[in-house]
């Protein structure tokens, strides 16, 4: 009786080792979604840096020693909630 309450046990453990590599933290399972995972975060790091470039490119128009006078109107614009009485504005959303 001893040797088989050995084997069941042994049997016992082994398969908790088994189920554990198929569905633990670690498995294959969990390999499965690390893999999704990765796929999403390096399109979105993809996305990130085309977004950094174009706001590069908008940073630089603003420096000092090249200031690009309808970027700098446009901010200035913005920044001081300013219109020219000759431009031609649409609200939307207005609450």
């Amino acid at each position: 009786m001893t040797g088989l309450a050995l084997y069941a046990m042994a049997a016992a453990i082994i398969g908790y080792f088994f189920v554990n590599a198929y569905t633990g933290k670690y498995g294959l399972n969990a390999r499965v979604e690390l893999d999704q995972e990765i796929v999403t975060l390096t399109a979105e790091l993809a996305r990130l840096k085309t977004e950094r470039v174009s706001a590069d490119k908008r940073v630089a128009l603003l420096r000092s020693a090249s200031v690009d006078p309808d970027m700098l109107d446009e901010r200035a614009r913005y920044q001081l909630n300013y219109v020219d009485p000759r431009d031609l504005v649409k609200i939307i959303g207005q609450n």
